[in-house]
């Protein structure tokens, strides 16, 4: 037990030594700037942007240099009867190949910028329930020490009328064992609080964990009054958006895939020279490959199966986002209606507290009964807290799903 207390005063001694997490929307910014996985979505986009800028590239000429008839036998011996020519040759991409691919690779950018807005989304839900979970876990830090100086205060009192002859030693063990599992609660709070700030330091890209957050998110949320659209109603929803983006990109490479299969002529153009008579000509040519062995049904095939892998992905999306849009809506409202009740039965369980005490300290209250209502208590405004949590990831999921990072936009 000590060894394991140590360890967790070793853990808030290093995370007391970084600095305090400033505001959501200045978390946000530092995660812009160095969150690794944010970093990630926009290379990804610049991989994307440069094939395509590769996929409009003209073949490149060959330029070729063949000698014939020398260093032979008999008239060819040496190389006075040489022919030297100098030729250049261009593949020629028929059937509209290059068009393909530079509209094959302009869809794969806007899937990968579409990508990039849905994770940037799922992202920015990540940053605000860890930046709202620090925070909790904070604040149930403070209401667990709370607690723990009451149940100490019981102790004392139990004490006192211990040694005064009104109460069994019984009551005094009970208040001890009460104010034992209070700081047993509080170490708990803390290492779990250690955690939530290093889960937060991880996702905003900080080097130096957090030692505490700023009150941000917890008494500033809001849920919009909105009705829940049909997903044929949120073309913009990411998770859509990204889905159809893939979808027409599939698309456009099996068409790619189906121009492949189309020869590639070459034509070819140069000068040979005659060594013998110190003359030159033109000379031309043209090539065609043909399509024998290979006609590219591999790729094809395999380009189509992606194409209905896509289709059915974009099906499961517009059929996921219009659950999880009505789903986030029921949850916003519920977590809404949750902390309302919870902060009613907060205000209770405070005064029931009260009065225990007042009864408790006047001989007429049970040590059982003001541990029980002292329990209560804390228990009340831990619910409390978590309602308010839960109302925080409520509403950073249904920016989510409009594909917005919440509170900072």
């Amino acid at each position: 037990m000590r060894i394991a207390l140590a360890a967790i005063a070793a853990c808030i001694a290093a995370s007391a030594s970084g600095e305090e997490a400033p505001s959501f929307p200045a978390v946000v910014m530092q995660a812009e700037r160095s969150s690794p996985r944010l970093m990630e979505l926009a290379a990804d986009v610049s991989i994307a942007e440069g094939h395509a800028q590769q996929a409009g590239v003209w073949p490149m000429p060959l330029l070729a240099l063949e000698r014939e008839d020398f260093g032979g036998s008999g008239p060819y011996s040496g190389s006075s009867r040489a022919q030297s020519t100098v030729s250049i040759s261009e593949p020629l991409e028929l059937g509209g190949q290059r068009g393909a691919r530079i509209d094959a690779g302009r869809s794969a950018v806007a899937a990968a910028q579409a990508r990039q807005v849905q994770l940037r989304a799922e992202f920015g839900y990540e940053l605000a329930v860890a930046y709202a979970t620090a925070e909790a876990t904070q604040a149930r830090v403070d209401l667990l020490s709370e607690d723990l100086g009451r149940a100490k205060e019981d102790v004392r009192s139990a004490r006192a009328l211990v040694e005064a002859g009104k109460e069994g030693e019984l009551r005094a063990v009970q208040a001890e064992a009460a104010a034992s599992a209070a700081q047993a609660d509080l170490e708990a709070a803390r290492a779990d609080g250690i955690a939530a700030l290093t889960r937060l330091s991880t996702l905003a890209g900080v080097g130096e964990p957090y030692s505490h957050v700023a009150p941000s998110l917890l008494n500033l949320s809001r849920h919009p009054n909105a009705e829940a659209p049909r997903s044929n109603e949120m073309p913009s929803a990411p998770l859509i958006a990204r889905a159809q983006a893939e979808r027409d990109s599939s698309e456009l490479r099996l068409t790619v895939e189906k121009k492949r299969a189309i020869p590639t002529p070459s034509f070819s153009v140069g000068r040979r020279r005659y060594a013998e008579d110190d003359a030159g000509a033109w000379v031309a040519g043209f090539s065609i490959p043909l399509p024998l062995t290979d006609r590219n049904r591999g790729e094809i095939a395999a380009a189509q199966s992606e194409l209905r892998a896509a289709d059915a992905r974009l099906a499961a999306a517009r059929l996921e986002a219009d659950g999880q849009w009505r789903t986030a809506n029921a949850e916003a409202d519920a977590a809404a209606s949750r902390l309302a009740a919870s902060q009613q039965g907060e205000t209770s369980a405070r005064e029931a507290y009260r009065l225990a005490r007042i009864g408790y300290e006047a001989g007429r209250t049970p040590l059982i009964e003001l541990l029980g209502t002292r329990r209560a208590f804390t228990d009340a405004q831990l619910r409390s807290l978590d309602a308010r949590v839960a109302r925080v990831r409520a509403e950073a999921s249904l920016a989510r799903l409009a594909g917005r990072i919440p509170f900072a936009e």
